[in-house]
């Protein structure tokens, strides 16, 4: 073909338009890697290819685009990301002291480092059931609202 195909033209634009519009809501990479496919496309239709080759060139473009480039996108954005546990995660292993005893029948309180103070039961291989008020404890896991604790060692400042 010797000149524009403008209708294949108008196509590869719509095409391009519309995956940029949906990588939008989306915001996950895999539509604007096919937009950039659908471009590539455009400019193969452009330069007078027929329409079999410029799709041909728009799909190995969105899948070279796609394999190797959004990993290194997404990688490089994940980089920022805040390392830190949160809610139940960020409790686990975070020390703390008794604050109500332990008895055989019912759970204490412990007073965890970060303020809060939670109902607690001591961890099931713990061989001390019932902790004298102020011993240090560690947060093992969390069933519930209920902390299960072992006993930790004394920090040492």
């Amino acid at each position: 073909m010797n000149g524009i195909d403008w209708i294949q033209t108008g196509i590869w634009i719509g095409l391009v338009l519309l995956l940029g519009v949906v990588e939008i809501f989306t915001l996950d990479f895999i539509f604007i890697m096919l937009a950039a496919g659908a471009a590539g496309g455009l400019i193969a239709a452009l330069l007078g290819a027929p329409w079999w080759l410029s799709a041909l060139i728009a799909a190995a473009v969105a899948l070279l685009l796609l394999s190797l480039v959004r990993p290194r996108l997404i990688a490089a954005l994940g980089r920022n990301a805040d390392p830190h546990r949160t809610n139940v995660e960020g409790l686990i292993g975070l020390r703390g002291t008794v604050a109500v005893g332990f008895t055989s029948s019912a759970p204490g309180q412990v007073r965890l480092a970060n303020g809060e103070t939670w109902s607690a039961r001591i961890s099931s291989d713990s061989t001390d059931r019932t902790p004298p008020l102020g011993t240090p404890v560690v947060v093992e896991s969390i069933e519930g609202s209920t902390a299960v604790v072992r006993l930790g060692e004394r920090a040492t400042s």
